[in-house]
């Protein structure tokens, strides 16, 4: 295949494609289940694949994962290639799955300090008292020094919280027992959903995202998300914190030819179900932000209306599959989907959108400095790898010759806040009790009255916030907003960007804790 700089999508009376230094301008594919959005998907993932552009998606129903195995040559295939005046070629890409369970692919793992209380808060359903106590129990793990990596690190520290409230009321507010308990009865419930496997160490690095394989195509990175939608909000807060560690760690690039990772939301609904105003707040940001950083994010959904408009806004490329109009949600949405193309004067956008067949869509991509094309009825391209799941079998050849073996297959359980608390009160993490504690001086109480008269043992620790295993990153909307003045720092000047970037902060901590 040539490469021109463009995905090819599918063909109307032209071709219609995607722009390579355009796809970091991000994305949305719709339609109704069934129309055909997961094989617009792949053949999206293939074409990136194919520039050397890495992927990363979640598998919601497996059927992603058959881009590791050739194409086989499909009647419905090869019939569609022949309509496109294309030849089929059966092709397959590396792929590396992914699992939080460790069952599917390797593990995927993040720190309770990584995560933030912001994106633990939406997982734990808390409302603003609680999450207001939790942010209490990132603040002193900070202060103490007490790293949290695990879910036994935050139940330690809250149920330090709990005993010392009264002390601990006079500088940080007041922290009832009530609103302890609740949060430890949501990590409880999180725990029997084997959540607590998705936090502890070693945590995934973001790099290992973002490779290549041996001919220069883009490692495709699958996500087994079968299992883990029987929790949809630990789905969607691990895809976020997910977003947010890219958007922190990616230096700044501007545009470039193709972006470096492009990255698949399905079932992107659950991103927004509930979420509070500040967390829709964060997740704008990122989308808008992000772009920067060299990053594309594709959003996959049935209806658009699930998706925020402030977040729809930035979805330049988009392909509509067929939406029903049974209900009168069903005809807003047909009506609202029709409303965000660039018209075309030989299509009734809206009347298409109900009539389009399996494998048919609307397709409207920027062009040029930026703007959409005008809104085409087109059939998408077929995909040259597999379409369907690929056997276990293969599934656990991949993950073999992944070159991942072995770094992240076992968790690691480093000291840390409950190891370091269990020492302060004589201790072993086991529950034994030691001869002496070295740990804390005159013991936790003379520990508290230290840092909370001010001493050097309550000033924030020097090195920089969200280094892996040192002190505690920032909560994810403090990371989005020091990324974002940091950028006005290198553009206007130090000394100004400094203090912006003061002021966002001071302002946020302030209103926060």
């Amino acid at each position: 295949m040539a490469d021109d700089g463009t995905i090819l999508i599918g063909k109307s009376e032209k071709p219609e494609v995607l722009l390579l230094k355009l796809a970091n301008r991000h994305g949305l594919v719709t339609g109704a289940t069934g129309t055909g959005k997961t094989v617009t998907l792949q053949v999206l993932a293939e074409g990136f694949a194919k520039h050397g552009v890495p992927v990363f998606a979640a598998d919601i129903k497996g059927d992603l994962s058959g881009i590791a195995a050739p194409g086989n040559f499909k009647p419905p295939f090869v019939k569609r290639a022949e309509e496109l005046g294309l030849t089929y070629q059966p092709d397959q890409f590396t792929t590396v799955f992914w699992d939080v369970f460790g069952e599917q692919g390797h593990p995927v793992r993040a720190t309770i300090s990584e995560m933030g209380p912001l994106l633990l808060a939406r997982l734990l359903d808390l409302n603003d008292t609680q999450e207001g106590v939790l942010n209490i129990a990132f603040r002193i793990a900070d202060e103490q020094k007490l790293l949290l990596l695990d879910l036994k690190d935050l139940r330690a520290i809250l149920a330090f919280i709990a005993e010392n409230a009264q002390e601990l009321t006079t500088k940080y507010g007041n922290v009832t027992s009530a609103s302890v308990g609740t949060i430890q009865r949501a990590l409880l419930v999180l725990e029997n959903q084997k959540g607590d496997l998705f936090f502890g160490e070693p945590a995934l690095d973001i790099n290992d995202l973002m490779k290549t394989d041996r001919d220069g195509r883009g490692i495709v990175n699958i996500m087994a998300a079968d299992k883990l939608m029987a929790n949809p909000r630990l789905y969607a807060t691990f895809l976020l914190w997910l977003l947010s560690e890219l958007f922190e760690q990616l230096p700044e690039v501007g545009d470039l030819d193709k972006p470096k990772l492009v990255f698949f939301f399905d079932e992107a609904h659950l991103l927004f179900n509930g979420a509070p105003k500040a967390l829709l707040t964060a997740v704008e940001q990122v989308v808008r932000l992000i772009r920067s950083k060299g990053v594309g994010v594709y959003f996959v959904t049935q209806n658009p209306l699930d998706i925020p408009d402030t977040v729809l806004a930035q979805l330049g490329n988009r392909v509509q599959h067929a939406l029903r109009a049974f209900t009168p949600r069903d005809q807003k949405a047909v009506r609202a989907a029709a409303e965000t193309f660039r018209q075309n004067p030989k299509i009734n956008t809206e009347q298409a959108i109900t009539q389009l067949a399996v494998g048919e869509a609307l397709v409207s991509t920027l062009e040029g400095k930026g703007s959409p094309t005008i809104v085409e009825r087109c059939l998408i391209a077929p995909p040259m790898a597999q379409v369907g799941p690929i056997t276990p079998q293969e599934r656990t050849q991949c993950i073999r010759d992944s070159g991942f073996t072995g770094k992240y297959d076992t968790m690691v359980d480093r000291d840390s806040a409950y190891e370091g608390l269990m020492k302060r009160k004589g201790m072993n993490a086991d529950g034994s009790p030691v001869e002496a504690s070295t740990e804390g001086g005159g013991g936790i109480l003379d520990t508290i009255g230290g840092w909370l008269g001010g001493g050097s043992s309550g000033q924030r620790p020097k090195t920089g916030p969200g280094s892996r295993g040192g002190p505690l990153p920032q909560s994810m909307t403090e990371k989005i907003i020091t990324s974002a003045a940091r950028s006005a720092a290198t553009s206007i000047g130090r000394q100004v960007g400094t203090a912006i970037l003061r002021g966002v902060l001071g302002s946020l901590t302030g209103g926060r804790r």
